[in-house]
């Protein structure tokens, strides 16, 4: 499990703090704040990552940073919309979300010069919770969409949670959708 885990993508960290270092160059007054969200994410995934169960709440806010700090580095209008209507209370293992994150960024904005979008809803139904992502891409990139990250998903859940999630992935012309399902009771 901590293999898996420590998988999660650096490339990440190095693109944040080329970033930076490209905002400290121009005195931006953004600089201060984009310390302190990777910051908060490198706290996160080394502290918090270790452990068996976070809140929802602590989740939701390592997502928006994430978002946030890649927010920085288009020039280009993305429109990211991350609906939560969750009890935060609730515990989930940690870091499961953040790789279908990555892909759609990857995969899907990275990919798109124009019109990049990201709609992503956290919910709960049915005693379970539900996690729904959906990108556009460019489809006449060739682009390898499964990737490590998804298969350390999971390889991931099927340790944490056996038989109590269900994940599902849905490509249709330009656009590319994952639910992954984890039951509450797991």
């Amino acid at each position: 499990m901590s293999l898996l885990r420590a998988q999660i993508n650096p490339h990440f960290f190095f693109n944040t703090l080329n970033n930076l270092y490209a905002l400290t160059i121009k005195n931006s007054k953004q600089a201060p704040e984009v310390i302190l969200k990777l910051s908060d994410m490198m706290r996160y995934t080394i502290y918090e990552g270790e452990k068996e169960k976070v809140k929802i709440a602590d989740e939701i806010e390592y997502l928006k940073n994430y978002i946030e700090l890649h927010k920085i580095r288009y020039k280009k209008s993305v429109e990211i919309i991350f609906n939560h209507t969750i009890d935060t209370n609730l515990t989930i293992a940690p870091l499961l979300y953040i790789n279908l994150l990555e892909n759609a960024f990857k995969h899907g904005i990275d990919s798109l010069s124009e019109n990049a979008y990201i709609h992503i809803n956290l919910y709960e139904k049915d005693n379970a919770i539900y996690f729904d992502i959906e990108n556009n891409f460019d489809a006449k990139e060739k682009s390898e969409l499964s990737g490590i990250g998804l298969k350390n998903l999971k390889k991931r859940l099927s340790l944490l949670y056996k038989n109590n999630h269900e994940i599902k992935t849905n490509i249709t012309q330009n656009i590319y959708k994952t639910t992954l399902k984890i039951s509450k009771n797991a």
